[in-house]
């Protein structure tokens, strides 16, 4: 293809955090431009936002509504390719039905809707349409992470047996969504982020790096929920225990309340022969573990990496890739299946691999699981999508 695929945004204005991070992963390869935008619900902000991303006035809309409706009567040289949807987990249903309605490909922040019945209608609304729904699921972007999966699904550990994933933060520690901190705010709301704080924000990341890599499917659990910080009416830590399709048990820890940690997201699996450690602060190293030989460090960039992971990797060994690499990983494997398909070719399978609708799906599932098991004196909670 020989265009930049054109990009309208939903939300991420410039009083928003996560929009200006999905920005630069979109341009991070060249395959993406930004071409208009619905960057907030106050008008004046919108159209700050707009000028700030130097957007044309005549594209920068002062709601979705607008944006889709006009976008679609566009020349097919003019009008935007797909939709990236940046709104807190209220406002994300509506605006993705509606741009799959017009035709437009989905990319769209986790969790994927405010509930499960809105996870499996979108799912439908995908599958009927023959559209292409991206779910940014970050930490899956990262080339160790995807070595670790490619590893895994070739049997060097064999039989997977055992899962810890832990996903600690600090941040809301305080009761800062009465102090003015506007992600806090609406993360803490029960009428904008749904029926779980902790769980559904961070703990879904977790859950769903725990069946990424492992290729497995949790299919019970038993969760303790808490809220750790007087007056808040969400769960801000948890410890869910996991059984997966394969036998293999788990355990998934998720606190928002871990004084003094930052984002220390961190995976360690363990099969017949062998284990795998990684974590997000150092994430170019994929620690191998030996049952009976010394461990190995695995580097990014190394010659000896899979088709995954060299795909995925961007430098020479020993220049960092982080976070925002990681989320131009998801951005670019989007846009080149998007490109091929335009091209009327079939990409690769190192092309797609990125969260779809049923990730989102199994994201949801996993909320409405862990409050259910939360909420009940059984042990185990059978896994119900």
């Amino acid at each position: 293809m020989n265009r930049k695929l054109r990009m309208g945004m939903i939300g991420g204005g410039k009083d928003a955090f996560i929009g200006a991070v999905h920005r630069i992963a979109a341009n991070m390869d060249g395959l993406i431009e930004l071409s208009c935008g619905a960057l907030s619900i106050r008008p004046e902000i919108a159209t700050d936002s707009g000028k700030s991303l130097f957007l044309p006035e005549d594209r920068t809309y002062l709601t979705y509504e607008e944006m889709l409706e006009k976008e679609s009567r566009m020349p097919a040289d003019k009008r935007i390719d797909f939709v990236t949807i940046v709104t807190p987990n209220f406002a994300h249903f509506a605006p993705a039905m509606l741009a799959l309605s017009k035709g437009f490909h989905v990319v769209i922040e986790k969790p994927m809707t405010f509930t499960l019945d809105e996870a499996k209608q979108l799912q439908k609304k995908v599958a009927e349409t023959g559209l292409i729904l991206c779910l940014t699921h970050t930490y899956s972007g990262y080339p160790m992470v995807k070595q670790a999966k490619q590893m895994i699904r070739e049997g060097v550990l064999g039989k997977v047996r055992k899962v810890w994933v832990e996903y600690p933060q600090g941040w809301l520690s305080r009761l800062t969504e009465r102090e003015g901190n506007a992600q806090a705010a609406w993360r803490t709301d029960p009428s904008k982020s749904g029926k779980s704080g902790c769980m559904g924000d961070i703990g879904t990341h977790a859950a769903h790096l725990a069946e990424y890599i492992t290729g497995l499917k949790i299919t019970k659990l038993a969760a303790d929920l808490n809220i750790m910080v007087e007056g808040r009416p969400l769960d801000d830590d948890g410890n869910v225990l996991l059984k997966f399709d394969n036998g293999a048990a788990g355990a998934l820890l998720a606190s928002q309340v871990a004084a003094g940690e930052e984002n220390a997201l961190k995976i360690r699996i363990y099969g017949e022969k062998g284990g795998l450690e990684w974590a997000q602060h150092e994430p170019n190293t994929l620690l191998v573990k030996w049952l009976d030989q010394p461990a190995q460090i695995y580097r990014t960039g190394g010659g000896y990496l899979g088709n995954y992971a060299k795909h995925n990797t961007r430098v020479p060994g020993g220049h960092p890739e982080g976070y925002l690499e990681a989320f131009g990983n998801i951005y670019r494997n989007f846009a080149l299946t998007i490109s091929a398909r335009i091209d009327g070719q079939q990409p690769t399978a190192e092309i797609l691999d990125f969260p779809t609708a049923d990730d989102g799906v199994r994201g949801m599932a996993f909320i409405d699981n862990v409050v259910k098991s939360g909420a009940s004196n059984e042990k185990w909670t059978a896994f119900e999508v």
